[in-house]
């Protein structure tokens, strides 16, 4: 059965009638139950449910280009990684004089590698308006000139799959290089406080989780806004008959440059409420592994859908969680069968098992 837009509308609103309740109710079940009570949620399991939060406005990302688009990226997680690295700046600016050695300026990994003046870059990361607007411009310089070269040259299916790929790798290797100023293996961590509020005090985490719940309920809504507009129905025209899209008259690398860089502005974000609620971001986040999760996620939940990518994040590092600390030499196993047992049973994804077709 394919959903009407009438029950396209009903899931759509369900769907942010879900997040919004989210928002609200966890959080008051911290504040306002005993933690006794079988209904109270401790602030470890909030801070993981903001994290997993942030892990579905990354699926929501890529959904947007692969399952609208037909572009099958393994490079989101670079900008996942970027925004992250953006607000690990500001944050380690905050630290001030309160690191281990003191300096009021550098961060403790250039005290301890002996740079003497703070690099240009970090220039203006003490300010958290400049932070914000690095978190997003970053990526989406990235996007932008990564996709004006691809999309210019017209490369397409697993040659530009490969491409992204290469991209995330090229990435991981220059941020663990010592010399380009981010912290190297070790990255940036032992953050303190975030808009002048503790990162150790609940409030502040409570706040986090509230701004993940929200971040990916905008990032939803802007993702059906685009979707339902001529833009995404050009895209879908162009994952379905690129040729045929461009012949009739589109400007189809002009699309697609388009809803790629939206794409790395909300893996960007995701990025950024991911940081302060785990306490560091390393090049490990650039991991080629990690976008191909991604993935994953969004197979398991069903491409083309919005909503299915969200609840495909939250079900698989939901599961991780659990079978990570059940059967740790077994989850690796588990997870490949789960994506066999989706790509040749369940190819719509789990949302397909409730009647819905991807568009």
């Amino acid at each position: 059965m394919v959903f009407s837009k009438q029950s396209s509308k009903k899931v759509d609103a369900g769907f942010i009638g879900v997040v919004m309740a989210m928002a609200i109710l966890v959080p008051m079940s911290h504040v306002m139950l005993p933690a006794g009570h079988p209904l109270h949620m401790s602030i470890f399991d909030i801070s993981v449910l903001g994290k997993f939060l942030t892990f579905a406005l990354l699926a929501l990302a890529v959904d947007l280009v692969w399952g609208y688009l037909g572009i099958l990226t393994l490079g989101h997680g670079a900008f996942f990684a970027i925004g992250g690295y953006a607000m690990g700046m500001y944050l380690m600016r905050q630290i001030g004089d309160r690191g281990v050695y003191g300096d009021p300026l550098l961060p403790d990994f250039m005290v301890f590698l002996n740079w003497q003046e703070l690099p240009w870059f970090w220039l203006g990361f003490d300010s958290f308006a400049f932070a914000a607007l690095m978190i997003v411009v970053a990526p989406a310089l990235l996007a932008f000139v990564f996709g004006w070269l691809a999309f210019r040259s017209r490369v397409n299916g697993v040659y530009l799959s490969i491409m992204t790929q290469a991209m995330t790798l090229a990435l991981m290797y220059a941020f663990l290089r010592n010399e380009m100023g981010f912290g190297g293996n070790n990255g940036l961590t032992d953050f303190k406080d975030v808009l002048g509020y503790s990162l150790r005090d609940d409030n502040t985490r409570l706040g986090l989780f509230v701004a993940s719940a929200i971040a990916l309920l905008l990032g939803y809504i802007v993702c059906r806004i685009i979707v339902n507009s001529r833009s995404g129905r050009v895209a879908c025209a162009i994952r379905d008959a690129e040729s045929r899209t461009r012949f009739i008259g589109f400007n189809v690398e002009h699309y697609k440059l388009g809803v790629f860089t939206v794409s790395a502005i909300l893996a960007g974000i995701a990025g950024a409420l991911y940081v302060p609620q785990v306490g560091i971001i390393n090049p490990n986040v650039f991991s080629p592994l990690n976008s191909i999760l991604i993935v994953v996620w969004v197979a398991l939940g069903g491409r083309g859908t919005l909503y299915g990518a969200v609840i495909g994040a939250l079900v698989v590092n939901y599961a991780q969680s659990w079978l990570t600390v059940a059967i740790p030499e077994l989850w690796v196993f588990v997870l490949g069968l789960l994506f066999v047992i989706v790509t040749l049973y369940l190819p719509k994804g789990v949302v397909g098992l409730l009647g819905a077709k991807s568009q």
